[in-house]
């Protein structure tokens, strides 16, 4: 599985299959800190993810 990871600016390579909450875990990134696409799409906490996949997690921005 090829992870983008905007807040780090790197790209990470690694066997993976399961939810995106595990996948989040396992990178100790914040749930509610970043939005996750699966191949071009926004998906879940809950959705699963195979190891042909590929991920960008980006950086929920908020400001006033």
């Amino acid at each position: 599985m090829k992870i983008f990871i905007e807040r780090q600016k790197k790209t990470v390579n690694m066997v993976f299959n399961g939810t995106v909450l595990s996948l989040l875990k396992k990178l100790n990134l914040n749930p509610e800190a970043v939005v996750v696409v699966a191949n071009g799409t926004l998906v879940t906490e809950e959705d699963g993810l195979k190891d042909k996949d590929e991920i960008k997690i980006l950086s929920v921005i908020s400001g006033g």
